[in-house]
């Protein structure tokens, strides 16, 4: 068998989920690390390999110019971690789907753009199309633990009747735009006023989730219902982005619900927090389906949060730049597993 030359992949966004992407990648013998893109203007003009610390350069400087290094003819895919919202990263997809240049985006809405955002989705999906590509979102969550590992225990079931999926995670490996959304080291009071106004979004992705898992199975899910609330701490606990002092927020609690008729059939709960087991939280995936046979699963700890999800963000890279074009979801794609050898590059959709 002929040796695969190298998927060539930029990184755009080099903070803590896209930085960590970025050294996974230079990692990989079957991917090649070609471009990083940052508006840090400490970052911009080094060396990719001194960015991050590799303690080897890579012959690749970050940008502040995406199109001076999004080039068809160099560039495969683009990973972008920029942001949460489909409608603020629109102007950078369509920028790289109009390349001609495959796309995996960890932005929570991208994971089931049509969810909230039908008419940005239709407008991915045509643009992909018209450039002969395609582009997914996806993470760990949304992406993995709450959508696609909950449809792929469904495999086995003659009938269900309602799902129930909490994730109980550690924030601790997120940077400043995740503890933004989920209100970490906010007062109470504070948080309160963020979930009113919308400045505080908690978890991003529930509706993502819950459309995907409805659709999957024809759950027939109508309506969904979401609440929010505030973990304030009792001791203090410090991360690289964040410290939160005693009596202040250091996570959300969040759930959904979601309804067929006036039935709940699907449940969702995310208590996530910064460093929980400082107040004896242990963390742990765990996913209940309820029909025949009836399904009880645990993962503890959890299905690390921050790690896993630039795992995945990589990982799947070799399907979408094999997908057929278009906008997908991790529900369109083979199931993604570890980049150990050339094997786990070959597998086509």
């Amino acid at each position: 068998m002929q040796p695969m030359s190298p998927i060539r992949v930029v990184v755009w966004g080099l903070g803590a989920m896209g930085g960590g992407m970025a050294r996974l990648i230079a990692a990989k013998e079957g991917l090649a690390l070609v471009g990083g893109i940052d508006t840090r203007s400490e970052y911009v003009g080094r060396d990719v390999g001194d960015v991050l610390d590799l303690g080897r350069t890579l012959g690749v400087t970050v940008t502040d110019e995406p199109t001076s290094v999004l080039h068809a003819d160099q560039v495969d895919c683009v990973v972008i971690a920029t942001t949460s919202w489909v409608r603020e990263q629109m102007d950078d997809l369509r920028t790289i789907l109009s390349a001609g240049i495959n796309c995996v985006s960890i932005a929570e809405e991208m994971s089931c753009a049509v969810a909230q955002n039908p008419e940005l989705a239709e407008e991915l999906d045509a643009l992909a199309t018209a450039h002969g590509v395609s582009v997914v979102g996806t993470g760990v969550n949304p992406g993995l633990s709450m959508d696609t590992l909950v449809v792929a225990l469904t495999a086995g079931c003659h009938d269900v009747t309602a799902i129930e999926a909490t994730r109980v995670n550690d924030l601790s490996p997120y940077g400043p735009t995740v503890m933004r959304t989920q209100g970490v080291g906010l007062t109470p009071e504070e948080f309160d006023k963020g979930v009113a106004d919308g400045s505080v979004d908690g978890h991003i992705g529930f509706p993502e989730s819950a459309r995907m898992i409805s659709d999957a199975i024809g759950l027939g899910v109508d309506r969904i219902e979401q609440r929010r609330e505030a973990i304030v701490s009792s001791v203090r606990r410090e991360t690289p982005h964040i410290v939160v002092e005693p009596g202040m927020v250091a996570g959300c609690k969040q759930t959904l619900l979601g309804y067929r008729g006036d039935e709940v059939v699907l449940t969702l709960v995310h208590p996530q927090q910064v460093l929980p087991e400082l107040e004896g939280q242990g963390t742990g995936d765990y996913i209940t389906i309820k029909g025949v046979p009836e399904i009880h699963m645990q993962i503890t700890p959890e299905y690390a949060g921050g790690t896993a999800t630039k795992g995945i963000a990589v990982n799947v890279i070799p399907h979408i730049v094999q997908a057929s074009p278009g906008l997908k979801t991790m529900l369109d794609l083979p199931i993604p597993a570890a980049l150990m050898g050339p094997s786990a590059y070959r597998r086509r959709v």
